[in-house]
C-alpha cells in the first residue's frame, strides 16, 4: 500500500514532541523554549505526516519586516533518506518571501547553498562551568521602565522588532534577564535560561566588553556551578574572549547563513546570539 503523506503546522502539544526530538539531536533546547517560539509566530512549526504520525519537522519563525528564520529541522532518524525531510523543505521555502536566515551545522553548508543561501560567518558555542562575578549595581532584573530601551536594542542587536518573542523571553520561568544600566539608560542586557543539560545565555547583547562581562557574571550565578553554554560570533574577538576567560570551551559550532539580502548587524554588540534555532 502506498504511504500517504500530509503537511500542516503543529499544534502546541506537537511542538513539545519536537523539541524533544531536538534533545535527543543533542542540540539541548531550553525547558520553556517552545512558548517563546509560538508567542512570536504560532504558525512558525510545520511537520510532514506519514500515513498520520509525524515523519519530519521545520520551523519558520516570521517576523515584521520580511524575514523569517528556519530551524528545528528533522527528520525521524527511522526514516531517513527517503526523502521526507527534503519535501517540507521544499513545500515551506515555496511559501517564502524576503530575507530568511538560519544557523546550521557546518557539514551542511553546502546543502544550503544549493538552496541559494549564502555564509554570512561562523558561530562557536563555548561550554562548561563559569564563576559568578563580583556583583555590580549596573546590573538589574529587567522592570518596565527599561523594556523600551531593551527592545531597541534587541532590535539592533537581531535586525527586526520581536515584541511578542520578547515579552515571552525576558520572563523565563527557570532562568534569569537583567539590564545593564549606564546613568539610567539601558546599555546591554542578557537572559539565561534552563536547558535539559544546564543553562545557557543567550541574547548577551552590550555595546562594550566591560558591560558584557558585567552580565554574564551576574547571569552565571543562576546556573549555581552547573554548566552554562554561551553561543557567540566567531567574528567577535571580544565575545570569544569572555567567554575563554570565564573559562568555557569550545563544543559545537554552526554556520549563519542568509537567502536573500543579509541584514547589516552590530556584531561587536553581539556577546551571545539568542539561540541556533531562533537567529
Amino acid at each position: 500500500m502506498t504511504a500517504t503523506t500530509t503537511i500542516r503546522t503543529l499544534d502546541p502539544a506537537e511542538v513539545e514532541t519536537v523539541v524533544d526530538w531536538a534533545a535527543r539531536e543533542g542540540w539541548n533546547p531550553g525547558l520553556a523554549d517552545a512558548a517563546a517560539f509560538l508567542a512570536q509566530d504560532k504558525g512558525a512549526f510545520r511537520g510532514l505526516f506519514r500515513d498520520g504520525a509525524l515523519a519530519s519537522v521545520i520551523s519558520a519563525t516570521a517576523y515584521a519586516g520580511g524575514f523569517t528564520f528556519v530551524g528545528f529541522y528533522i527528520c525521524r532518524p527511522d526514516l531517513r533518506g527517503q526523502g521526507l525531510g527534503l519535501a517540507l523543505w521544499q513545500e515551506t521555502f515555496a511559501g517564502l518571501q524576503g530575507t530568511v536566515g538560519l544557523d546550521g551545522v557546518l557539514a551542511q553548508q553546502d546543502n544550503y547553498a544549493r538552496s541559494g543561501f549564502g555564509l554570512a560567518h561562523r558561530n562557536i558555542r563555548y561550554g562548561g562551568t563559569a564563576p559568578a562575578g563580583a556583583p555590580d549595581l549596573r546590573v538589574v532584573d529587567i522592570a518596565p521602565a527599561y523594556l523600551a530601551g531593551v527592545a531597541a536594542l534587541d532590535t539592533a542587536c537581531f535586525g527586526f522588532a520581536r515584541p511578542d518573542f520578547l515579552k515571552a523571553w525576558l520572563a523565563p520561568p527557570f532562568g534569569r534577564a537583567c539590564a545593564f544600566l549606564v546613568d539610567g539608560a539601558v546599555r546591554g542586557y542578557g537572559v539565561i535560561r534552563r536547558c535539559r543539560e544546564g543553562h545557557k545565555v543567550g541574547p548577551l547583547f552590550a555595546d562594550d566588553a566591560k558591560g558584557a562581562a558585567a552580565l554574564f557574571g551576574t547571569l552565571v550565578a543562576t546556573a549555581q556551578g552547573g554548566p552554562v553554554f554561551l553561543d557567540v560570533p566567531e567574528p567577535h574577538a571580544a565575545a570569544r574572549a569572555l567567554a575563554e576567560g570565564a573559562g568555557l570551551t569550545p563544543v559545537f559550532e554552526t554556520a549563519r547563513m542568509y537567502r536573500g539580502p543579509a541584514p547589516d548587524l552590530p556584531l561587536g554588540w553581539i556577546f551571545g546570539i539568542t539561540t541556533f534555532e531562533l537567529g
